[in-house]
């Protein structure tokens, strides 16, 4: 079942480790047939030296296993949660990267200051508000994902397809599960890079946004025009 599918997001899951992202067993990637409904995720606690295709786990919308002899990642319910949420992603990650983790512990968004940032991200990064002990004690990763979907009531997902939990960490997403990691991999970058812009200049302003959507735009929307044509 969903073999394709399967492939994809364990090739996406061993290109965070591959990218430095991961650690351990820190991390998930997952990936969404919207037409049956049914997603592919990580196995919880499995070593990526251990990762292949066959291990990953079949959950429909409610996270109930389909198919697959291991238990799914602990953050399933978040993930189902930013899909049925964002209804026109297919991948989403989730890591403890360096950098973006101390912007999330720091509870701070993430300033657009570049155009490197602006490529990918139409603005910056926002960050959760803190979860409250109700939310903890409750259905713990369901309530990330909630807190996730409310911080973006009026921010589209499409344009910044990245969050950053307070006091947790980054999750990101695409239209497929190696989108999804390769937001990851550009959020960690300009996470680093904005902490030495700070560094060398305190209270730097951020890009212009004339500057930041010229970026933003030639590589996303109706009038793309970077990289070559799809025909």
């Amino acid at each position: 079942m969903l073999e394709d599918l399967k492939r994809e997001v364990c090739a996406a899951n061993l290109l965070l480790k591959e990218s430095g992202l991961v650690i351990l067993t820190w991390g998930n990637v997952s990936g969404l047939d919207r037409d049956k409904g049914l997603m592919v995720i990580k196995p919880s606690g499995v070593s990526y030296s251990e990762m292949t295709p066959d291990k990953m786990v079949v959950v429909d919308m409610e996270g109930e296993i389909v198919e697959g002899d291991l238990r799914p990642s602990s953050d399933t319910p978040t993930h189902l949660h930013l899909y049925r949420s964002f209804p026109r992603i297919g991948g989403v990650a989730h890591t403890h990267s360096t950098y973006a983790t101390a912007w999330s512990q720091a509870r701070r968004s993430l300033p657009c200051y570049g155009t490197t940032h602006a490529d990918s991200f139409r603005g910056a990064i926002p960050v959760t508000l803190p979860l409250s002990e109700k939310a903890i004690a409750g259905n713990y990763e369901l309530e990330t994902g909630i807190a996730i979907t409310e911080t973006f009531q009026d921010i589209d997902p499409l344009k910044i397809p990245a969050v950053l939990v307070a006091n947790h960490g980054p999750f990101t997403w695409g239209e497929d599960a190696g989108h999804a990691v390769e937001n990851s991999i550009v959020l960690e970058q300009v996470a680093l890079t904005a902490i030495w812009s700070e560094t060398i200049c305190p209270g730097l302003a951020e890009i212009s946004e004339v500057l930041r959507d010229k970026h933003f735009l030639r590589k996303h929307g109706s009038g793309a025009y970077y990289g070559q044509s799809q025909h």
